[in-house]
């Protein structure tokens, strides 16, 4: 694997002190806050029911008094109920990359869009970018925040762009060899999509130059971690943003590979009790939950995002002090209660990924059957496994049974099928088809 040094875009904020951290977090939200109870009337009304007004917000220690907000507040004041400034201070839109309903979308002035720019140039630089870099970027470009981000991030490197956005595979992989590209920035499943058909095209690893990758826009396992740096011999790093917040670069990993670090100089991080909503302390696995205190454009308090990990602000080894998050373990808007089990399809992922023979690409598909929930997780085998014997094939279905109940806790119906049957997405992965009519 080639090796990536440790780089450090801004080590003023990025390598802050904990206690400069907290005063400049204190400052900044009690600015944000005055803000939107000003300028945005949902706010007013949600702090007056609350019977909080800004002067009673002294530091971050009186964030919990604060209301939520939610997706679907967003939705309910779609498209400019949310904005704090006048719409002409309004540069950019941006939404989320659903493909149901309204979309969410969010209103960025000058200040957001060079905010959100530094926030993702310190995630590529973390990842091994530099101005001899060439980053192409896989990512949708449009409303989704993932090409755009990824790109002007990369420009405020100086790294060389190659802004290739999604889909066509076989121009992909021509484009990464003969420009000699050295980065890749999209979604870990289409990485390992383009992984595979670089094999089947007869490419080989060594004929490239990639010397690592910025996978974001969906969970991601440790496991997927280890297929992707084989197949392309490369480091992958993990990205996380969220278009309420900013998009890709709310938090990056670094060189040691243990967690996301937070630009707390940007956006205070809370973990929650999903069920009640009480703040839970650093370590404990909850809901995360972001304030933005430097975005002026649509700036979000107390952001509920649905994901589930832990927070940690204990030293990490590359030098930087921003606390980290952990790798998105599950999302409470999809978890799947099967016979009153709560699962995550991150935990099939861990189990599938650890079996050989068969791919990293899989359907969990739940039916009710006599007031039964019933769960089949349909997983491709490998080609050379496809041709084994049926012996060969029943042991590995059986073993991939045996493994989700226990780590589940839940019976599966295993069913094994062809190389490439299940559909390949360029963008996030669909994996969960609920035909129970339960899904949110």
């Amino acid at each position: 694997m080639k090796v990536t040094e440790n780089k450090i875009y801004n080590p003023a904020a990025e390598c802050m002190d904990r206690e400069s951290i907290k005063k400049r977090q204190d400052a900044l939200l009690k600015q944000t806050v005055e803000h939107v109870y000003n300028n945005v009337p949902l706010y007013r009304k949600r702090m007056d029911e609350a019977g909080v007004k800004p002067e009673d917000i002294r530091g971050t220690e009186d964030l919990h008094r604060l209301p939520f907000t939610n997706k679907t507040d967003l939705r309910d004041e779609f498209p400019y109920g949310l904005l704090a400034v006048p719409q002409e201070e309004i540069v950019r839109i941006q939404g989320s990359s659903g493909t149901t309903g309204k979309p969410i979308v969010s209103g960025y002035t000058q200040n957001d869009v060079d905010v959100w720019t530094e926030m993702v140039a310190r995630s590529l630089v973390a990842a091994g970018a530099g101005k001899e870099d060439k980053i192409q970027v896989t990512y949708g470009y449009g409303l989704f925040t993932g090409g755009l981000g990824a790109h002007q991030g990369a420009s405020a490197v100086g790294s060389m762009v190659i802004p290739m956005s999604s889909g066509n595979t076989q121009r992909q992989l021509m484009m990464m060899h003969d420009l000699g590209a050295t980065m890749l920035c999209c979604t870990p499943s289409y990485a390992i999509f383009l992984g595979e058909s670089l094999q089947e095209m007869g490419y080989n690893t060594k004929d490239f130059k990639l010397k690592s990758g910025c996978f974001g826009a969906e969970p991601w396992t440790e496991e997927m971690r280890d297929k992707l740096e084989s197949l392309f011999d490369i480091n992958a790093y993990n990205i996380y943003g969220l278009t309420e917040i900013c998009g890709p670069g709310v938090a990056f990993e670094c060189c040691a590979k243990d967690g996301m670090h937070i630009n707390e100089d940007h956006v205070i991080a809370e973990i929650v009790d999903p069920k009640t909503g009480e703040p839970l302390p650093y370590g404990e696995s909850g809901e995360l939950v972001f304030t933005t205190i430097t975005k002026t454009g649509m700036p979000m308090i107390r952001y509920r995002t649905h994901d589930i990990c832990t927070l940690d602000a204990t030293p990490c080894s590359c030098g930087r002090t921003l606390a980290r998050m952990s790798r998105i373990t599950g999302r409470t808007d999809d978890m799947l209660i099967i016979r009153g089990v709560n699962m995550f399809p991150s935990q099939i992922e861990e189990v599938l990924l650890k079996i050989p023979g068969v791919a990293p690409h899989y359907m969990l598909i739940v039916d009710r059957v006599n007031s039964t929930d019933r769960l089949e997780v349909q997983v491709e085998l490998t080609e050379d496994m496809f041709s084994d014997t049926v012996s060969e094939i029943e042991k590995i279905q059986n073993a991939i049974r045996e493994q989700i109940k226990s780590v589940v806790g839940v019976s599966a119906n295993v069913k094994l099928v062809p190389p490439k049957s299940i559909p390949r997405s360029e963008g996030k992965a669909k994996r969960i088809i609920d035909n129970r009519g339960l899904t949110k």
